[in-house]
């Protein structure tokens, strides 16, 4: 029995150790500098949901040895599993019960679904992308993109990535959370509240979409939530601002007072501001961004939060920029927003594809990250790096990127600390820090920032590389900084 036990061991460490490669492996990602350490232990303590056990038993080894290599390998997998396919970890389809409420085209709304027993945190998930504000351009938004306005071809199952991972190592806090992703079908921001007419064509219920799918996975355990977190990005991003509240008071209103809910909103905090140059509102990306949403609102039969509503009556269409929509907000909201998001430049026409850019468009980019970071300077818990991207949360890479030497999985932990002491009337943890936002004035000057790759050859480019791409002058720079040129050119090369 003791030879058998020692097997055994030995066993179980080589099938511990081959796990923790199979899952490095499968995470994949950017790769642009050495990897960082993990964090401290610490860090991943304070989960509050029990794990399932696969306890051994060597007494009837020696008559089933089949049986003790079932037991061997069911405990591996608890440990760290290899695959996340393999262990039914994937997220499953589910069509709403309430066939009222649809997509655009009229067929069923759904939810992808992966409980986690024993857990009473759920994370509900927003897709993004775009919209269409018109019969015309919601004509051809269904030729081109008809998975963000129907169901009919929706597959089974969805794999979590980045916070709605199932792996530990790329998602340390949240990995163990009931995972929810609802696909974005409706096209409208998910604000809409209106069912097919002839004259529109389609369906725009975003906002209904939300509230059933809460009201059904309250049969699913939700019942039992201690907190949920609505996330979402870019479009989804806005939902999350245009609904948390919504959530809020429908759970509020069907008696389930001890859930706490709080929002999460990536990419999603836009700018009304005055576009580089005017073009003619054909879609949603030539059109400027107050324009579109004007038009929108009234197509979509959008609702906004009520406080927001009646704050702005009759131009509710303010209610879709985060920096007007935010003081309205009762629930807690932790923004994550790049300083030079792509959707935005896109939307102010700003291309950053082919010639460097002019000086012109140069000082405008820095602009946009001066105006975001002044909406953004009184947001209590927020996350903002100097970077040109859109989207981050979902990414296998969200772990890497860091503001002030802290990672974005790091202030949420530190959000959520932080929110539990002050229901428990305790200060708040030191060295946790949940308002960061760079300093550094121009795109990429973050070390930590996403990769980017030359449009054309798909080869990555440094810092310096970049920034000569986008016609950035050294001299001109140094000068302004009053500062030497070689000296610049050192600082940037280290990320400084």
């Amino acid at each position: 029995m003791t030879a058998i036990r020692m097997v055994s061991s030995v066993l179980l460490l080589v099938l511990m150790q081959s796990g923790a490669l199979c899952a490095r492996r499968f995470r994949g990602g950017r790769n642009p500098q050495p990897r960082r350490a993990p964090p401290p232990p610490t860090y991943r303590a304070d989960r509050g949901d029990t794990t399932e056990s696969f306890p051994l038993d060597f007494t009837a080894v020696e008559e089933n040895m089949d049986n003790f290599m079932t037991q061997v390998k069911n405990l591996a997998q608890s440990l760290y599993p290899c695959s996340a396919q393999k262990l039914d970890y994937d997220m499953k389809l589910n069509f709403l019960e309430n066939t009222s409420v649809t997509c655009n085209d009229g067929s069923p709304a759904g939810y992808y679904l992966k409980e986690s027993r024993g857990s009473r945190r759920w994370l509900i998930f927003l897709e993004g992308g775009w919209y269409c504000f018109n019969k015309e351009n919601c004509d051809s938004r269904y030729e081109t993109m008809r998975r963000l306005m129907s169901s009919s071809k929706w597959p089974q199952t969805k794999t979590g990535t980045g916070i709605l991972s199932p792996l530990p190592e790329e998602n340390p806090h949240w990995w163990n959370a009931n995972m929810v992703y609802i696909p974005y079908c409706s096209s409208d921001v998910w604000s809409g509240a209106s069912a097919k007419t002839e004259q529109s064509g389609y369906a725009f219920m975003g906002s209904l979409i939300i509230q059933e799918i809460v009201k059904d996975l309250l049969t699913k355990g939700l019942d039992n939530a201690k907190v949920l977190l609505l996330a979402g990005s870019s479009a989804g991003g806005t939902g999350v601002l245009l609904n948390v509240d919504r959530v809020a008071e429908l759970l509020e209103g069907l008696g389930h007072t001890g859930i706490q809910v709080r929002g999460l909103s990536d990419s999603g905090w836009f700018l009304d501001n005055k576009q580089y140059h005017c073009t003619d509102c054909v879609d949603a990306v030539s059109c400027a961004p107050t324009e579109t949403i004007k038009r929108g609102i009234k197509y979509w039969g959008g609702v906004v939060p009520e406080r927001c509503r009646k704050t702005h009556e009759g131009e509710e269409w303010n209610c879709f920029f985060g920096y007007r929509v935010f003081p309205s907000i009762k629930s807690p909201v932790f923004v994550v927003q790049w300083l030079f998001d792509e959707a935005q430049l896109t939307v102010d026409n700003i291309q950053l594809t082919g010639q460097p850019v002019q000086e012109g468009q140069w000082r405008y980019i820095q602009n946009l990250g001066i105006e975001l970071r002044n909406t953004l300077k009184d947001v209590p818990a927020m996350f903002a790096p100097a970077c040109l991207s859109h989207e981050v949360i979902t990414r296998n890479y969200w772990i890497d990127v860091q503001v002030k030497g802290t990672s974005l999985p790091r202030a949420l932990h530190c959000w959520d600390r932080s929110l539990q002491d002050n229901r428990n009337n305790k200060a708040p943890p030191k060295g946790c820090p949940v308002h960061l936002i760079d300093s550094c004035p121009w795109p990429h000057c973050n070390p930590t920032c996403p990769t980017i790759r030359d449009q054309f050859t798909g080869q990555e480019m440094n810092v310096i590389q970049f920034l000569m791409h986008m016609g950035f002058d050294v001299q001109k720079m140094a000068q302004q900084q009053g500062m030497d040129p070689s000296k610049l050119l050192g600082m940037l090369s280290s990320g400084s």
